[in-house]
């Protein structure tokens, strides 16, 4: 059983938190399944909206899933939480992303 089996066992016995959707999450996004990360992660900001780390890792997800605008919208939102509660490399990170986004999106 790998890790994501065993996250998945535990949401499955009721051992919900901001945390384990985090990294449900994130392993669902290394697996390559961007639909499911963007489920648990927007899961994680619902239960937590000051998780400035789960908004970032939401961002790449909607961008994995080929949601832009909605990946846009995450990075700005993390990047306010973040620097709310203080987190400016997250702040710092989610606006290089944000940049990147924003940039591959510019008609050529």
């Amino acid at each position: 059983m790998g890790l994501r089996d065993t996250l998945e066992l535990m949401l499955q016995r009721g051992q919900d938190s901001p945390l384990l959707r985090y990294s449900l999450g994130g392993e669902c996004l290394k697996a390559g399944d961007a639909l499911a990360a963007v489920t648990h992660l927007s899961e994680a900001v619902a239960q937590n909206p000051a998780y400035s780390a789960a908004w970032k890792l939401l961002g790449q997800a909607l961008a994995a899933a080929g949601s832009p605008s909605r990946a846009r919208d995450a990075y700005r939102e993390g990047i306010r939480v973040a620097e709310a509660g203080g987190d400016l490399q997250a702040a710092r990170e989610m606006g290089v992303f944000l940049k990147r986004l924003e940039r591959s999106e510019v008609p050529g």
